[in-house]
């Protein structure tokens, strides 16, 4: 499955919802894909695993 997303440059957007503090582990690789999205749209590694975290839940269909 192959799919896009878009994510713009930030703006002066602020973001006040509750968030609860979690760790994960990851690749390397993916952390150096990340942290080059993050410096490209200039928003933190947080908020693009965010962003990309929530568009992939949306995406996701359960199978039987």
């Amino acid at each position: 499955m192959s799919m896009q997303i878009a994510i713009s440059r930030k703006g002066n957007e602020r973001d006040n919802n509750e968030h609860k503090i979690i760790s994960v582990r990851m690749k390397e690789n993916l952390l150096d894909q990340i942290d080059t999205i993050s410096r490209q749209t200039n928003r933190s590694r947080n908020e693009i695993i965010n962003l990309l975290l929530k568009e992939a839940v949306d995406a996701v269909i359960v199978e039987d």
